[in-house]
């Protein structure tokens, strides 16, 4: 015990935690995102695939209790992605405070500080999105026309409202920067590194990134145009 509180105290153990939880994300953002796209396949479809995410894991587990399942392992999982960022960020601005301060800024390559920034202010519009998301199409809490059961109708009414695809919109652009840096400080942190790798690796952050903005944009695009409807 006392050597994973060692390892976790240190900043390669806190990367290495943020690498593990973000991969967990990243997983789950491709998934979702997966699903989401049978909404093309019309109401039935739709409804269906969300009807089964709730009767998921028959007769072991009882309606709905896998999602709150997973729910509960993704919010441990985000609890502990946001407390290390924090932590790093801390060690951070102390680092660059102390009297090798000067040396570490000419040192710190202008790349990773872009890169870090946009995950800091990005994370806090992801975590905002997030819990307006949950109250939006989850809970119903903030959509005046959700219907109990009917995923699909929740879906297209949220997104015919304008500002609703806007600030949608807003938050996929913050998660796509996420999604490159963040795979691309994982694959660093988790040893895979170096000149041999790096187009490689730069090539399937930016793939990943990619494939869920356009994936995730085309929703508030198809419904606003009349597409899903």
């Amino acid at each position: 015990m006392r050597r994973v509180y060692s390892l976790f105290s240190t900043s390669v153990g806190k990367k290495v935690a943020m690498a593990v939880s973000g991969a967990l994300f990243v997983l789950y953002v491709i998934a979702h995102m997966l699903g989401n796209l049978k909404v093309y396949l019309g109401r039935e479809t739709f409804n269906h695939y969300a009807e089964g995410l709730r009767e998921f894991g028959a007769p072991f587990l009882g309606h709905g209790q896998f999602l709150w399942i997973a729910r509960i392992v993704l919010i441990l999982a985000l609890v502990l992605h946001v407390y290390f960022a924090y932590q790093l960020s801390v060690m951070s601005w102390t680092a660059r405070g102390s009297v090798y301060g000067s040396k570490y800024r000419k040192r710190e390559h202008l790349e990773f500080h872009y890169a870090s920034r946009t995950m800091r202010w990005g994370g806090v519009v992801l975590l905002l999105f997030l819990t307006y998301h949950i109250l939006h199409l989850t809970t119903g809490t903030l959509h005046p026309d959700f219907v109990p059961g009917d995923a699909y109708h929740n879906f297209v009414a949220g997104f015919q409202v304008l500002p609703v695809s806007v600030a949608y919109t807003a938050a996929m652009i913050a998660l796509g920067f996420h999604l490159y840096h963040g795979t691309w400080s994982a694959f660093h942190t988790l040893g895979w590194e170096g000149s041999p790798g790096d187009r490689l690796r730069r090539s399937i952050a930016l793939g990943i990134a990619l494939v869920v903005l356009v994936g995730n944009l085309s929703f508030p695009v198809a419904v606003l145009s009349g597409i899903v409807q």
